[in-house]
């Protein structure tokens, strides 16, 4: 019985390759997104450590406590705009990925089906065979009878 060959396996290699690829692309992004979003917490963390001044604080500790906290919330604001944009990134890699599986499966369903179509045919030729060889013997054993009678 012939193998089956698929004429678009290159075709099919190269869109597991691009989706593979998409893959690592969209976990660095979520690994990225995710380390933004540990800073941002770890900000805000800060923040709330040291927004509540103590009643025993001189002027200049509450100067560099004032002084600390803005640049803690302006580093808040950067990093929710850094945030933002990974999460736009995020979402973007996300859609390619989609893209990428659809065509893969696009190919890979056109394979099963080319070759569900051969082993059929395959299937009726062998069949076709079979069933000469059955004729051919039913010949013989009818000619055999016949010719002994």
């Amino acid at each position: 019985m012939d193998q089956y060959k698929f004429r678009l396996q290159k075709l099919l290699d190269i869109r597991l390759q691009k989706e593979e690829e998409c893959k690592r692309n969209f976990k660095e992004a979520q690994s990225e997104k995710l380390m933004a979003e540990e800073k941002l917490n770890g900000l805000k963390e800060s923040y709330e450590k040291y927004r509540n001044t103590p009643q025993k604080e001189s002027v200049i500790e509450q100067k560099i406590r004032h002084v600390y906290l803005n640049a803690i919330n302006l580093s808040i604001n950067e990093t929710t705009e850094d945030l933002s944009k990974k999460e736009k990134v995020l979402e973007l890699k996300r859609e390619d990925l989609k893209q990428k599986q659809i065509e893969r499966k696009t190919v890979e369903t056109l394979k099963e089906k080319q070759k569900e179509a051969f082993l059929k045919e395959q299937n009726q030729i062998e069949q076709k065979a079979n069933d000469e060889f059955a004729l051919y013997g039913f010949i013989r054993n009818l000619k055999n009878l016949k010719g002994g009678d």
